[in-house]
């Protein structure tokens, strides 16, 4: 091999065989990020070798690669990509949900009662009918009732998460078995929707979801297990490499079970590389500090760190703007157009918050905030603020996930406080929820900056790609799509927040390689096709950068690599080619 400064064409040539080569296509490297990112490379053969790229080298120099047996992937003019990385996803919840009483694909209202009916009849032997994904828009006012369910299922409770997870619907069965009636108050997290007379309405906000926690039935340590292993599945399928778990530990209502990480490992059957980040109780202190750090160094010293890790912890920051909990600068609007007394919630307080974070990283943690309103983006920016004063810069790589709205003001603060803008892209267009139930509700100045990831990214912050996955599709191509465009595949309608809002389709891309690689901390071996990276990688048909970007939607994952190994293909065609096997993904 020749020295570092030897042409990557050069020392391609004096490899050994490899034991794969793509070639025939395009290449993204991800390079670049965030100052300016690369397009795709055409010309480009890449070789890999016990489970890393081995050479990047122009097409006519691969033959010195190829041996009897390599297997040449013909790309045929597909793009051959870094693996996706999900940045902010609950893997574990996802798959369960898809085990029970799945909602995600309802079309409105009498479709979401029909599948509920339908999953209660084939399943008569469930005690309590549980599971989630219905949509806020659905239903007037973003609230089902109580009495839609007790009409198909009058007897076994029903609890049901909303499709973003802060909301939960329930039956009067389970009201029953969990005492909650008509002087249940509100928690002071939470809001119950009521009748007239103030019994609960079905429709259950936030904290007030966790009226069920007592009697709710547990997700079994099986359940759980088959539920991490159908989303890998499905991720894998869309390319995904990678993430972080955004929730790793006691939630009601959703699955994060540090053991059902622990028994893959066991097993050998987790694939994807992740990172768990840690759930801070926002009800308890800084004592948990003590065990977060206690379950952190038990994980790293099983050495499976390239695997799974546990550096990061998630704060609570705010709630949503569809249903009025995210923390606003400005009040809310009532149905009128006049300003209310609510501003959303901070779960924890911002003086609080600001000492868990010195606290949390000076202990050497990643600070993952849920921050989705202005007011929670500025006291998630206070406080990474304060660490940076008090223990300097740690490398933390601090991110603040969701971002609908961004003051003006605090873009800059970003990049200047190292944090990542941890984006969820597939909710920047105009739908329902955000036309019927948002923007409507929001100040001007609110509405007129939602998900403001052009203004990031001119800012220089850099940017991460995420799901929020079962909230919405794990598919980082169809958000893609939304961040490059700004409107929904085959709408009609005006970009959300305008056309300088828009990302170029490469900065797109590089959000959920290069970027996401870099919030894992896995930079220095994922994220980008370079030679010594691992050769975790995925084939996108047709290459994106050939396609009018109105059309990224139909571009589909053909193939999915982690370690060199091929862990999805979605079409695979033997040619026989009278030497190496060559193979069509």
């Amino acid at each position: 091999m020749g020295t570092d400064a030897t042409p990557s064409s050069t020392r391609a040539v004096e490899c050994a065989f490899a034991d794969t080569v793509f070639t025939g296509g395009a290449v993204f490297t991800s390079d670049a990020v965030p100052a300016g990112s690369t397009q795709a490379l055409t010309g480009r053969t890449v070789a890999v070798r016990d489970g890393r790229i081995v050479a990047v080298c122009a097409d006519d120099e691969a033959s010195a690669l190829i041996g009897p047996d390599t297997v040449v992937v013909d790309l045929d003019g597909a793009l051959l990509a870094p693996g996706f990385q999900d940045a902010h996803i609950h893997p574990v919840s996802g798959g369960v949900e898809l085990l029970q009483c799945n909602l995600t694909e309802s079309e409105d209202a009498a479709d979401t009662l029909a599948r509920i009916a339908r999953y209660a009849a084939e399943n008569p032997e469930v005690d309590w009918i549980v599971g989630g994904g219905w949509s806020m828009d659905h239903f007037p006012g973003g609230a089902p009732l109580r009495g839609l369910l007790d009409e198909i299922v009058p007897d076994r409770p029903v609890l049901l998460a909303s499709r973003d997870h802060h909301s939960a619907w329930a039956n009067t069965a389970a009201m029953r078995l969990a005492g909650v009636d008509a002087a249940t108050l509100d928690p002071v997290d939470g809001r119950i929707e009521r009748e007239a007379d103030g019994f609960p309405a079905g429709t259950f906000h936030e904290g007030a979801g966790d009226l069920f926690a007592e009697v709710r039935p547990a997700v079994s340590a099986d359940t759980a297990y088959a539920g991490l292993l159908r989303a890998q599945d499905e991720l894998l399928a869309l390319g995904i490499t990678g993430w972080q778990d955004a929730l790793v530990g006691n939630f009601p209502g959703i699955t994060g079970g540090l053991a059902t990480y622990r028994r893959a490992l066991a097993d050998g059957t987790l694939k994807a590389h992740v990172v768990g980040a840690q759930w801070w109780e926002r009800a308890e202190g800084a004592e948990q500090l003590d065990e977060m750090i206690r379950l952190r160094d038990e994980i790293a010293a099983l050495g499976q760190s390239d695997r799974f890790s546990l550096g990061s912890i998630k704060f609570m920051v705010d709630g949503v703007a569809e249903n009025q909990t995210a923390a606003m600068l400005e009040p809310y609007r009532d149905t009128h157009g006049h300003d209310t007394h609510n501003r959303g919630l901070s779960f924890i307080a911002p003086e609080r918050l600001r000492d868990y974070a010195v606290a949390a990283d000076a202990a050497g943690f990643q600070l993952h905030f849920h921050a989705l309103g202005d007011r929670a983006v500025r006291e998630a920016l206070d406080a990474l603020q304060d660490a940076r004063e008090v223990n300097g810069d740690t490398d933390g790589r601090h991110h603040l996930a969701h971002i609908q709205v961004v003051a003006e003001a605090d873009v800059p603060r970003f990049a200047e406080l190292g944090a990542v803008a941890n984006m969820q892209p597939l909710w920047a267009c105009h739908e329902d929820q955000m036309d019927e139930l948002t923007l409507p509700f929001l100040a001007a100045s609110a509405a007129d900056r939602q998900y403001p990831f052009g203004d990031l990214h001119r800012a220089g912050v850099r940017l991460a790609g995420g799901s929020d996955w079962p909230v919405s599709t794990a598919d980082p191509l169809a958000g893609i799509h939304i961040a490059v465009n700004r409107v929904a595949p085959l709408e009609d309608a005006e970009p959300l927040g305008g056309p300088a809002q828009r990302l170029d389709l490469a900065t797109a891309l590089a959000a959920y390689t290069s970027g996401t690689a870099f919030v894992n901390h896995r930079d220095h071996d994922t994220g980008l096709v370079r030679e010594g990276y691992l050769a975790n990688l995925v084939v996108v048909e047709p290459n994106p950068f050939d396609v009018p970007a109105d059309q990224l939607y139909t571009c589909r994952v053909a193939s999915t690599w982690i370690d060199g190994e091929r862990v999805y293909a979605r079409t695979v065609e033997t040619v026989d080619a009278g030497g190496p096997a060559s193979t069509r993904l």
